[in-house]
């Protein structure tokens, strides 16, 4: 790949928890990736419109709140609307096996729980961005 991969990730709506948006932005860094973190409280608009601005090659969104049936379908629609079609879509937190499933079917990819290992993180994105991606 001629540059690095670009990730923004993102905290959307009223959570104010962000220890691991920023955990995983740092490991996301030490992998060699650009990181953009849009800090708290953005809207899905918000988030589309700055990975269209940034050029990012995915959007990680980290998610305690409960809202995750609406934040990641409003996110994946605006995408589609904007030609965001070859963005990686994924994210972490606290959401359901179950949820996790419904959100795959629309088109979000593997969400990651608490807990789950940075590396792994990390190589799901690179292996997404070389098998979907041309830069």
């Amino acid at each position: 790949m001629s540059r690095p991969i670009r990730v923004l990730v993102a905290k959307v709506g009223l959570d104010g928890h962000d220890r691991g948006a920023k955990v995983i932005a740092t490991a996301l860094r030490d992998a060699g990736m650009e990181v953009i973190y849009t800090g708290l409280r953005q809207t899905p608009e918000m988030v589309v419109n700055a990975a269209l601005q940034e050029d990012v090659d995915a959007i990680g969104i980290s998610i305690l709140s409960g809202a995750h049936n609406t934040v990641f379908p409003k996110v994946m629609t605006l995408m589609k609307e904007k030609g965001l079609d070859d963005v990686l879509l994924t994210g972490g937190g606290i959401i359901p096996d179950e949820d996790i499933t419904e959100l795959n079917k629309i088109g979000v990819g593997k969400l990651f729980h608490p807990g789950t290992n940075t590396h792994e993180i990390a190589d799901y994105i690179s292996g997404w961005v070389k098998e979907h991606r041309s830069f």
